[in-house]
């Protein structure tokens, strides 16, 4: 599970649990905040094509980009401005497993 991954890219920290064959990483979070999880299990597989997940890099998404990249991803948009970074930034990397992730902040 790219628990670990996620972890270092976001400093995250999560609450682990299973259910019959999957296992799951629920991003801890205060009451009522949006959160999500990452599940394993069988049937599930890495892909680089599918819908992209953005996640919050912060102030500045160069920080958990540089941590993700060390830790196995693979870059394939760069830190790019969003209308002259009048909206912000977004990146576009592969995860440690082969997902398509975006990282997106406002410098």
């Amino acid at each position: 599970m790219p628990k670990i991954f996620y972890q270092t890219l976001l400093a995250a920290t999560f609450k682990d649990d299973t259910m019959a064959d999957f296992q799951f990483a629920i991003f801890e979070a205060e009451e009522e905040a949006v959160s999500g999880m990452l599940v394993l299990g069988e049937q599930y597989q890495p892909s680089s094509t599918g819908a992209v997940v953005y996640f919050n890099g912060g102030e500045d998404l160069s920080v958990p980009l540089e941590r993700g990249l060390q830790n196995g991803a693979t870059l394939i948009v760069p830190k790019t401005a969003i209308h002259d970074g009048d909206c912000g930034y977004f990146a576009l990397i592969l995860d440690s497993e082969g997902n398509r992730i975006g990282l997106y902040s406002p410098a």
